[in-house]
């Protein structure tokens, strides 16, 4: 079984993708958690255009990602967890732990300094979250967070199979808890003792700089709840909550291109569409001190 999914690893990860993008477009239509303004068309061609984008560059900077490093760390017996006095199974579950923290450490220094802000936010900009919101990153970001991982992984002498699995579950559960998906209170409050759910995570996604900079995680709930990152609710409700930044609100802002160039350009200044979030009419969105 090992053998069989590290040789196909890429085929595995993208048909996870794809079936669980297709669920969760599928349940959002069902049982969508807030109303939709902007055609699909508009934005999921932007957010999916840059998974496109991203994967090639990725592939052009990194021949080698995650998994191959995993692979020669295993072949030299480097690593943390490249001993015998370490079972299998534990090594595994170990990998998926510590690059989960991984994640949500580097989440939260995405919003703390200013530059690395300037790529991250491309994330936030989104006016409307859904699925193919939670694969919606500059390939800046995306580089930069590939290099960090690998790091993770010689160091701790993940086991590749633990490294293919922390994939698998990252990308699921980024288009699970951005899902525009109504999850009933009682099985929310339920599943984010342990993972992150689409109610807690869009907090972080709403215009107030206090929710934004909460939430950070994108699979396990603990380390927010642990850390002192942890919000419940928004303020203004989930159906009323603003979404997005107070700047590159033009719908217009969602194509391809403008994503793109988007770390490059001064946002001009916005009245935000903040109307009872308590936002400034022209304020901008600045990282969060102190962190």
């Amino acid at each position: 079984m090992r053998t069989l999914l590290l040789e196909h690893e890429p085929l595995v990860r993208s048909l996870v993708f794809l079936a669980v993008l297709a669920a969760m477009a599928f349940a959002e239509a069902l049982w969508p958690r807030r109303r939709r303004e902007l055609p699909r068309l508009l934005r999921w061609s932007g957010n999916l255009g840059l998974v496109v984008v991203d994967a090639l560059v990725l592939r052009l900077v990194f021949p080698v990602l995650a998994v191959g490093v995993a692979l020669a760390a295993e072949a030299r017996g480097f690593g943390l967890l490249n001993t015998p006095a370490v079972p299998r199974p534990l090594a595994v579950l170990a990998t998926v732990v510590v690059l989960d923290f991984t994640v949500w450490a580097q989440h939260v220094l995405f919003h703390a300094v200013p530059l690395l802000w300037r790529l991250h936010r491309v994330h936030h900009a989104d006016t409307e979250v859904d699925a193919t919101t939670g694969v919606r990153f500059h390939p800046l970001e995306i580089l930069l967070s590939m290099g960090l991982k690998m790091a993770v992984v010689a160091a701790l002498g993940a086991p590749a199979e633990g490294v293919v699995l922390f994939e698998i579950l990252l990308n699921a559960s980024a288009l699970f808890n951005h899902a525009n998906l109504r999850v009933a209170p009682r099985v929310d409050a339920w599943l984010r003792l342990l993972i992150v759910t689409p109610d807690m995570h869009r907090v972080h996604h709403s215009v107030r700089p206090e929710e934004t900079h909460s939430n950070f995680g994108f699979f396990l709930s603990l380390w927010d709840r642990l850390l002192g990152t942890y919000r419940a609710q928004p303020a203004a409700g989930h159906e009323r909550m603003v979404l997005g930044l107070p700047v590159f609100r033009d719908p217009a802002e969602q194509r391809l291109h403008r994503l793109l160039l988007q770390p490059f350009r001064r946002p001009v200044r916005e009245a935000a569409d903040a109307r009872g979030a308590g936002e400034a009419p022209a304020a901008l969105h600045s990282p969060r001190r102190g962190l």
